[in-house]
């Protein structure tokens, strides 16, 4: 797991959406090379939790830091270059652009080489290797998240904030994305995942936070949950 200092860490943080209070209070940690998934119901404050950690949204009090370095209040693209990279529900692709040129988009702000990186997302994503000149916009929904996570991959995230991974996909690309999370657990990357379908929020998750009502009502080891998750998803929806 690396060092006990958190790689992130929040603590009391609140915000407000459109002047009303939408996350109240919630306290977590992610360890570098650790999973955690952030589960609850369609409103519950996952999505604009993770907006709050990428600097779209500032907290209205509490502290977000990131080993020891505060966080909260820097713009989205300082945050970026920090190493909170986030994989929004809506991809967020330049869909007249090459798949390589999205792909390479990730690496722009790096001064290092990146052509290891490079064969490593392209050796996740074999698909996206045969379209590398066929517009973004032209693929499959499957086929953009790809793109859209090896993107992310190419800016080697400190963190990787994933939302909603599986939205809108069908079942074999979600199996894919279900592969991807768990090569990239192996390979000790740190993620904090919200995902709707449980079974693949957990699949690759150590830990587990709900969240209902923009709290954190329930957190446990997803090693102590089993086989059977219908105590948590009976919790998860309540």
């Amino acid at each position: 797991m690396g060092s006990h200092e958190p790689l992130l860490s929040l603590r009391h943080i609140a915000a407000l959406r459109s002047g009303a209070a939408v996350i109240h209070d919630v306290s977590m940690d992610v360890h570098e090379g650790e999973v955690v998934a952030l589960l609850g119901a369609n409103g519950a404050g996952k999505t604009t939790l993770l907006d709050l950690i990428s600097g779209f949204i500032a907290p209205s009090s509490g502290s977000l830091y990131m080993r020891g370095e505060s966080l909260a209040g820097l713009a989205p693209y300082q945050t970026f270059r920090r190493g909170v990279v986030q994989v929004s529900q809506s991809r967020d692709l330049f869909p007249e652009l090459s798949v390589r040129d999205n792909l390479e988009l990730g690496a722009t702000t790096r001064k290092d080489d990146w052509s290891a990186d490079w064969r490593q997302v392209l050796d996740y994503f074999p698909r996206l290797e045969e379209r590398l000149s066929q517009p973004a916009g032209t693929l499959s929904g499957g086929e953009q998240q790809m793109v859209a996570i090896g993107r992310a991959l190419m800016g080697r995230p400190r963190i990787l904030l994933l939302d909603e991974p599986s939205a809108g996909l069908a079942p074999r690309f979600v199996d894919e994305i279900r592969h991807i999370m768990l090569a990239l657990k192996e390979r000790g990357a740190t993620m904090l995942i919200v995902e709707q379908n449980i079974g693949l929020a957990l699949a690759a998750a150590d830990r587990y936070h709900i969240m209902r009502g923009g709290r954190l009502v329930h957190s446990g080891d997803k090693a102590l949950l089993g086989p059977d998750h219908a105590a948590l998803v009976s919790s998860y929806y309540l």
